[in-house]
């Protein structure tokens, strides 16, 4: 599965204030001059590695095939926690085994996940708090100078995952919950347009009611242009799911709700 041309992303929770992600971007480019790197995103919240997980998901698939994902939410850097490295039929991904590929490893039936152990594909330094430059980047630039997956290390089969929050049923509804705020506000959840289906299905009810804390939402809309400055509204987004919002507006600020928050789908 060699890419056409080699393409690294990177998430961090490293933010661009300091030097963090550009030395990464120095050590990838001095192993491979020809790699073209993207970033995923900086602004992870610090050791959010849940919110990593869901930013991977929602975007690795839309790159090009052969592309090496690297994610480094670590906050037990330095410690015992393994560096893995795995590879699906289309991509690869470098993380630290803390459960931050979790999603990928739900939604990819063949995966093989590999700890990287070979010390030829990291930097040596005095201390140990910083594996996204001296271990995860080297790896990955490796990788795309085309050494055998099988080098980095020995096969492993007990990474670790969280448990992923799936949608309920409780009498009458379907109960999920929010699980992204992204940089607009908008409440995304885990109940999707399958959800809404099977709901339907179930009650024949064409309209079904949405209900967050004290609001109830009459139905879905089809865009933000039919939404409410001051009512929350609700509407299936581009990655399927059932997402909350205020026209042009926060909703999780001026509603005050955020992650975790029950949704009923009635």
């Amino acid at each position: 599965m060699p890419p056409a041309r080699p393409l690294i992303t990177l998430l961090t929770d490293f933010g661009d204030r300091d030097y963090f992600v550009a030395s990464m971007k120095g050590v990838i480019l001095t192993i491979n001059p020809h790699a073209t790197i993207v970033d995923l995103s900086h602004h992870v919240p610090p050791h959010a590695v849940q919110e990593a997980a869901y930013l991977l998901k929602s975007c690795y698939r839309y790159f090009p095939e052969g592309t090496v994902h690297v994610a480094v939410v670590d906050p037990g850097v330095g410690t015992v926690r393994r560096p893995l490295i795995a590879k699906s039929q289309h991509y690869f991904f470098l993380a630290p085994d803390n459960g931050l590929l979790t999603p990928i490893l739900a939604e990819v039936s063949e995966m093989e996940v590999r700890e990287i152990e070979n010390t030829d594909y990291r930097l040596t330094s005095p201390g140990r708090t910083f594996d996204g430059r001296d271990l995860f980047a080297p790896a990955a630039a490796w990788l795309t100078r085309q050494q055998p997956f099988a080098s980095f290390g020995q096969l492993i089969d007990d990474r670790k995952t969280f448990t992923i929050s799936m949608p309920k049923w409780e009498s009458e509804a379907l109960v999920g919950e929010i699980v992204h705020v992204d940089r607009f506000g908008n409440l995304i959840s885990n109940l999707t347009s399958h959800h809404v289906k099977e709901l339907r299905e179930v009650t024949n009810r064409p309209n079904p009611l949405i209900r967050i804390a004290d609001h109830t939402i009459d139905g879905l809309v089809g865009s933000y242009h039919e939404g409410d400055a001051r009512a929350p509204r609700a509407l299936i987004n581009s990655n399927g799911q059932l997402e909350i919002f205020l026209k042009e507006s926060s909703a999780a600020s001026l509603l005050q709700l955020g992650k975790k928050e029950a949704v009923r789908l009635m």
